[in-house]
């Protein structure tokens, strides 16, 4: 009976041990054939990038691969920090049939729900094309967008670091010319707009958006003649900056692009009102510009008169040494191509406008993740950020072109994607493996 005792002692005693004494972490051990820092523009040969528990623990040539690491061998590809796109609309796909690419119809016809499914889809799409972080603003139905960030942040699904804004706030019916009854019932509209017309309203409008798990607020800043003033832009930046966020304008006049810069606005969406004294005022300010330079090569999205001024545009901003981002407004549907395919097609207008490789690899990385205010925890490949990298065949710095062909992913240190096949069992579960309260 007494070495029956002492047994039973011994089992327990081992099995606290078991219990308090953590499990080894597993590392990955990347082989990296090329490593290029979009910051500084150079290459290193032959890297060791080690990940553990989810982060950048050690990166340099010649490192030690501890034992029982796994190794993922990339010696013959590029091996970069995941893209960024600073304007994307992913719960949003108007499309030829049945809209006829008018996409308040689609705003009528589908569901919040339905749209939420559509933003699992794109954002699966575009992680797989190497965007690693989305800006996702506006135009997601009721939140459709918050709750994809939701989703991937808690682990049920693979997708981009999501930095959304909720509802588009702007004057009453946003971008839409509503008639009475749509505007005052709030019919058909709503809820892709979230009305503000006085300063009760503008704080209210704010507070909503970040109670309901927007991580950035967008403004129509001239959607109507009338607009937003300097001060109640002030306003929106005041109100946001308590809660710790951004604001970013939409703007599609030279009047609103003025009075948003003199507001101090973080970042101005789309190109319209951006002319060489507002770029050398955005410069000056350091104002991030997300353009959003359509393609003529996305057919039916754009006309070459207004892709001739695009390109203008986003040519004179470089030459004014605007703070660049690389953003596409992609919400729409073109036949055989995903929306990661459609992203990645923007690279054309950079192209054609002449910017030098260096300069877009900066702007689909750096200065995405500046703009997106994860420099601190993510998107730069250094020791204790969170490990997030791409790898293509060819160098992006000789050939930018290369970015069309991402053969591997790694999201979160998880592999996303290896040899060309997206391979995301390791993303889905059947509970919110990071948390449930993730807001």
């Amino acid at each position: 009976m007494q070495i029956v005792t002492r047994y039973r002692a011994l089992f327990q005693i081992l099995l606290l041990v078991a219990v308090s004494t953590p499990l080894a972490s597993q590392v990955t051990a990347i082989r990296a054939g090329r490593l290029i820092d979009p910051e500084t523009g150079t290459v290193s040969t032959n890297q060791i990038i080690l990940v553990e528990d989810g982060k950048f623990a050690a990166i340099g040539q010649g490192l030690t691969i501890p034992r029982g690491a796994e190794v993922i061998d990339l010696s013959d590809l590029t091996v970069l920090p995941g893209l960024v796109d600073a304007h994307n609309h992913l719960a949003l796909t108007y499309k030829q049939v049945p809209e006829n690419n008018v996409y308040y119809l689609t705003y009528v016809m589908e569901s919040t729900p339905l749209r939420a499914i559509q933003a699992v889809s794109n954002g699966i799409q575009m992680l797989t094309s190497g965007f690693t972080i989305v800006r996702d603003m506006g135009n997601n139905a009721n939140y459709a967008d918050a709750a994809l960030r939701i989703a991937i942040e808690q682990g049920w699904i693979p997708g981009p670091t999501i930095i959304n804004s909720g509802l588009i706030i702007g004057g009453m019916g946003g971008q839409f010319w509503p008639t009475p009854e749509m505007a005052l019932d709030k019919g058909i509209v709503y809820p892709e707009y979230l009305d503000a017309d006085t300063p009760d309203e503008i704080i209210k409008a704010v507070r909503q958006n970040a109670l309901f798990g927007a991580r950035v607020i967008k403004i129509c800043v001239d959607c109507k003649p009338w607009g937003y003033s300097t001060e109640e832009i002030r306003l929106f930046i005041s109100e946001a900056a308590k809660i710790g966020m951004k604001v970013e304008g939409h703007v599609q006049t030279v009047e609103g692009a003025r009075r948003a810069i003199d507001a101090g606005i973080w970042s101005i969406a789309h190109d319209r009102g951006l002319t060489d004294e507002m770029h050398k005022l955005m410069a000056e300010k350091g104002i991030w510009r997300a353009g959003t330079e359509t393609p003529i090569s996305l057919t039916g999205h754009t006309t070459p008169e207004r892709y001739a001024a695009t390109v203008s545009r986003l040519r004179n901003a470089w030459e004014n040494k605007v703070p660049l981002t690389f953003s596409t407004d992609a919400d729409y549907y073109v036949p055989g191509k995903h929306r990661g395919e459609v992203a990645i097609e923007f690279i054309e207008t950079w192209k054609a406008a002449g910017i030098p490789n260096a300069d877009i690899l900066r702007a689909m990385t750096i200065n995405g993740f500046r703009v997106s205010e994860t420099m601190a925890s993510r998107g730069p490949i250094k020791p204790g950020l969170i490990a997030d990298l791409i790898a293509v065949r060819g160098n992006p710095l000789e050939q930018i072109d290369a970015l069309r062909d991402v053969r591997f992913v790694m999201k979160d240190g998880m592999v996303f994607k290896r040899d060309g096949v997206m391979t995301p069992e390791r993303f889905f579960h059947g509970g919110p493996v990071n948390g449930w309260n993730i807001r």
